[in-house]
């Protein structure tokens, strides 16, 4: 199970053992390298605890002051050992006091308590058994464990053909096996397992004015990336241009001096200066706006361009990166985007979670998306429901259970008292939002980038800046009636003129002909192998008509605002590919 996840943690590779626990954990080394190890095991007035960690604390000094002022003594500088203290001190109630990104376990002798950071930044799977609990960082380590095995019941496979690749809150999608939500935390011991949200936003009447609030929002978020920029190794930030990017990399750029500059990674794809082709969810090229933020801040820039080849390559990688179908090449690309980076950087800053909290989607603001009583980035249920076998098509009602998914959050959404229908809808909207959309946008980020061994901070999703923003009312965050409006004026004399007002793009993919013509090729494979354990889910006839069309018949993002064209192809060889190479069994 360990050496399933040495790509997560490529510097040292430990376990510990007791006779009722075992630990191990790969060790991605980043505050105080010499002296951080894990399993880590400490002592506090007789009580003695063991821990296993994946991530970071922002606020580790603050905690650590608090804990010497009540006797503590520390013997390194990692955060790994002020967490471990701040349980043997405070106990469960300890991470309510955390501010970062975190997916810990502490045994304790009596119990195994875990959490989860609030957003969900860093994974935790776990499944329960008749001789205790297994879990790990990712699906892989669960399957590694000679109790478990790669099924999936049919409500498995109703969530992939439904959802994929976004999954719901909790489910781990192979049978018995459930994901730790964000928010959450988990106690196993004599008397069973009991799991509780330990945090969940508030909704409250917002009482600033929107000088105040601009204010407050470029305040909270250059203190949240001060916080995030401190590390032992290399940093970097991600910069495509776009306001989000942008924003992080203005406020880093800051930290850095002549002698030191800020390092600054962007992709993009090979020819596509020539094939490039504007949409409406890709306006225009990032090129010229990652030239004026480099230029204005002095940052050493390093623009990746990846091969088509290499793109089509890694879509294999990126299955075994994820343990699920994903994204197709918006993953393979971040895939080994990251790995460039590693070559330089330990660490790196990227722009999720922006448009979840500030409202940039079209669904924010489009009434006929914000008023449809679904999830509003899937339109393609009907092109999903055509596709499946006949067999399968009898059996699964892909839109009964999407509905079904989607009430169970609109029900969780925390309400405001006096507010009218159109804004509980949108409040609905954005709690929707933060519980499906961000956390599949993170599940790729956490993938691709640990798959890399590059640890990747998300100050959007830093918690303070989440409640606050979350009561901002929606013409407040529409401010001048553009999209994120109100974080551009937070941003204003921060960012470029052009590149503060640009139109939101979202992450790049390739138009180059070449793609479509490998991925055609690529599904015809498929199409001839018989055996293919695809042909026992999609229809035959339906597949080969989307090939042969080179999936152009299909206007309809089967994703988001991604995953058409060559996407979708690309989609359903990875879907193929995963079947067979994890060897998944429907029961």
């Amino acid at each position: 199970m360990t050496h399933s996840l040495d790509h997560r943690g490529p510097d040292a590779q430990t376990t510990f053992v007791d006779e009722r626990v075992a630990f191990g954990h790969t060790r991605l080394a980043v505050i105080d390298p010499s002296r951080g190890g894990q399993p880590m095991t400490r002592t506090y007035k007789e009580k003695t605890a063991t821990i296993v960690y994946n991530g970071e604390l922002y606020n580790t000094e603050e905690i650590r002051q608090s804990l010497l002022s009540k006797g503590v003594t520390f013997t390194t500088h990692s955060d790994t050992e002020v967490l471990l203290y701040a349980y043997l001190v405070e106990g469960e109630a300890c991470i309510e006091r955390f501010n970062g990104i975190f997916a810990f376990v502490i045994w304790d002798g009596e119990a195994l308590f875990a959490a989860r950071d609030r957003l969900g930044v860093k994974p935790f799977f776990y499944t329960p058994t008749e001789h205790g609990l297994i879990f790990g960082s990712e699906l892989k380590a669960i399957l590694s464990h000679r109790d478990t095995s790669a099924v999936i019941d049919e409500e498995g496979l109703t969530e992939v053909m439904t959802l994929s690749p976004s999954r719901t809150p909790g489910f781990g999608v192979f049978k018995g096996v459930k994901d730790l939500r964000p928010a959450h935390a988990l106690r196993f011991d004599k008397n069973g397992l009991r799991v509780w949200r330990y945090w969940q936003v508030e909704s409250k009447e917002h009482t600033d004015n929107v000088e105040d609030t601009a204010l407050k929002i470029h305040d909270l978020l250059e203190d949240t990336v001060n916080r995030q920029l401190v590390s032992d190794v290399p940093v970097a930030t991600f910069l495509s241009g776009g306001l989000d990017s942008s924003a992080l990399t203005a406020f880093a750029a800051k930290q850095f001096g002549e002698d030191e500059r800020l390092h600054t990674f962007s992709i993009d794809y090979e020819d596509n200066q020539t094939y490039f082709k504007k949409n409406d969810f890709q306006p225009d090229d990032d090129q010229a706006f990652i030239k004026l933020m480099t230029q204005q801040f002095g940052t050493v820039h390093h623009e990746k361009v990846i091969k088509i080849t290499t793109l089509k390559d890694m879509l294999k990688n990126a299955v075994k990166a994820r343990d699920l179908p994903g994204m197709a090449d918006i993953d393979s690309s971040l895939l080994w985007f990251s790995k460039e980076i590693k070559k330089q950087a330990t660490v790196a800053l990227s722009g999720e979670c922006a448009d979840e909290i500030f409202g940039g989607y079209p669904w924010f603001y489009k009434k006929e998306l914000l008023e449809r009583p679904f999830f509003p980035w899937m339109s393609s249920l009907d092109l999903r429901q055509n596709l499946l076998h006949a067999n399968w098509k009898k059996q699964l009602s892909l839109k009964d259970y999407a509905k079904l998914r989607y009430d169970e959050t609109i029900k969780e959404t925390p309400e405001l008292t006096g507010e009218n229908a159109e804004e509980q809808k949108r409040r609905q909207m954005f709690y929707l939002n933060m519980i499906w959309f961000m956390t599949t946008l993170l599940d790729r980020k956490d993938r691709m980038s640990m798959a890399a061994s590059l640890e990747v901070r998300v100050p959007f999703a830093d918690h303070r800046l989440v409640e606050y923003v979350w009561n901002v009312p929606w013409e407040m965050k529409r401010y001048k009636d553009r999209e994120k409006g109100l974080l551009r004026k937070a941003l204003e004399g921060v960012l470029p003129h052009d590149v503060l007002y640009r139109k939101k793009s979202p992450y790049p993919k390739t138009h180059h002909p070449d793609y479509t013509e490998q991925m055609v090729q690529m599904s015809k494979d498929v199409l001839a192998d018989r055996n293919a354990p695809i042909h026992e889910i999609i229809d035959y006839d339906q597949y080969k008509s989307l090939v042969d069309s080179k999936a152009k018949s299909i206007d309809t993002p089967f994703f988001g605002q991604l995953m058409s064209g060559p996407q979708l192809l690309a989609y359903l060889w990875q879907f193929n590919y995963w079947l067979e190479s994890y060897n998944v069994q429907i029961k």
